[in-house]
């Protein structure tokens, strides 16, 4: 049976699902979260992820109804826009936009500076576009490719991650937990918020593939559910063996007083020495974290810029798919176009931070689309129903919100330029569609008042 022209291709399995969600997510262990605790310390920053885990746990479960039942390659976009209005549907789309394309150039700088320490004459920047463009084609070739490659370089970072526990379990202390672990009170708890969302961002692309899912009621739920089980227990098992080796400030800043990006290596390097065979295994395999993640998330934007250009809600070139390969090329290649720019500005700690607020726009927006199609569509399928409703939505709701105020409480200026893009992006979506509106019931007149002009326009 022929696909349709716009349709994508049926591959994805329960095992490389959860290979796309884990691996979506799992440079978070391996750099950036450490900043967190420069902002709350130790119990600061444990108390920010312990709220962070809840919202995920609570919000995962709910997300999974809704992608089961609705499973579309726009995910949080087509939820919303059915349940709560093209508008909302904007909205939605945008903030799962900006979390998608502004993610990629953050890791890829870390990718960048991975390879730098193995070839110091190549910069950074330009291993980092390079990269952009080898993993953009790669998504372009097939999305069976990308899943079984991300699938194969996951597993490979998850054994790192449970072997540097196993090397620094071993010397735990918890004195080490307990050494100045709250040096900012509840302030450092709501300024850590962002660096503990780090740790989680972009699980929920694992939606945006499932148009791509065999069966994907059932696979969806698999691979999501196991997706964050494994996640969690690997942010716990980090977030102790790393700190109770020597204490949170030992894997914040370098010998020279700066601030890391690169918590295990300075953890493990406490134990084992910077020259020992085990360090350098950190470093080589800690880069198939970062390329997971780099490379998932911007198989997870494609598909999301790709059903905004589907219905129209953005340039429709960016809807079209490969003729040969089924993907979504255009909005791949568009997306890789931004992230290079991004690139450009040097700004990582700042791209970071939009696209958490992407992503906390995302799952509010979200949960309000859940409860109104509840109410709207109690009908609808729903071969998944979240458990303990409406309490895991309702709880998910409150702890985004309060995330993204804090954030913004923090972060004033950023939340300022996120607000801008937003509302921009907005105002011309709202132009575009009047302007479409207004040349349809034109041309529709024109056509009742006198066919022969219709003959002349076409």
């Amino acid at each position: 049976m022929s696909s349709l022209p716009n349709e994508l291709k049926r591959t994805l399995t329960p095992l490389m699902l959860w290979g796309l969600g884990v691996g979506y997510v799992i440079s978070g262990m391996y750099f950036g979260w450490n900043l967190g605790l420069e902002k709350g310390g130790t119990l600061g920053l444990a108390i920010a992820t312990f709220f962070i885990i809840i919202l995920y746990i609570t919000f995962t479960f709910s997300y999974t109804e809704l992608a089961c039942a609705i499973p579309k390659a726009g995910g949080a976009f087509d939820y919303a826009n059915r349940a709560l209005g093209k508008d909302w549907g904007f909205i939605a789309g945008m903030a799962q936009n900006i979390e998608f394309i502004f993610a990629p150039p953050a890791i890829a700088f870390a990718v960048g500076a991975y390879f730098n320490l193995f070839f110091p004459q190549i910069p950074v920047l330009a291993i980092a576009i390079f990269s952009y463009v080898v993993f953009t084609g790669l998504n372009i070739y097939g999305v069976k490719a990308a899943a079984t490659f991300e699938l194969i370089i996951t597993i490979l970072a998850v054994g790192e991650l449970l072997l540097f526990t196993g090397v620094t379990l071993p010397r735990f202390e918890m004195k080490n937990l307990q050494h100045n672990a709250f040096p900012h009170g509840w302030q450092g708890v709501f300024a850590a918020i962002p660096f503990a969302i780090w740790f989680f961002l972009a699980i929920e692309g694992v939606a945006n593939v499932a148009e791509e899912a065999i069966r994907p009621q059932r696979t969806i739920l698999l691979g999501f559910g196991s997706a964050i089980l494994t996640l969690i227990i690997l942010c716990v098992l980090v977030f102790v063996s790393s700190i109770g080796v020597a204490g949170w400030e030992q894997i914040v800043y370098k010998p020279d007083g700066t601030t890391s990006d690169s918590p295990l290596p300075l953890a493990l390097g406490q134990i084992v020495g910077n020259n020992n065979l085990l360090y350098h295994l950190l470093i080589t395999i800690g880069l198939f974290g970062l390329i997971a993640s780099f490379h998932g998330i911007i198989l997870a934007a494609g598909r999301s810029s790709f059903e905004f250009g589907r219905i129209k809600s953005a340039p429709a070139f960016l809807g079209k798919i490969h003729r040969r390969f089924r993907t979504p090329s255009n909005a791949l290649l568009v997306n890789m176009f931004i992230g290079i720019i991004a690139l450009l500005t040097g700004k990582t700690a700042e791209i970071i931070t939009i696209s958490v607020f992407g992503a906390l726009t995302l799952y509010i927006v979200s949960m309000l689309a859940f409860f109104r199609l509840r109410k709207k569509e109690p009908q609808l399928e729903r071969p998944f129903k979240v458990p303990f409703y409406p309490y895991f939505p309702v709880i998910a709701l409150v702890i985004a919100v309060f995330s993204f105020g804090a954030m913004a409480v923090y972060n004033f200026k950023l939340a300022l330029i996120y607000f801008v893009i937003v509302g921009f992006s907005f105002l011309l979506f709202k132009l575009f569609k009047n302007k479409s509106i207004t040349n349809k019931t034109y041309n529709k007149n024109i056509s009742h008042e006198d066919p022969s002009c219709t003959k002349n326009i076409h």
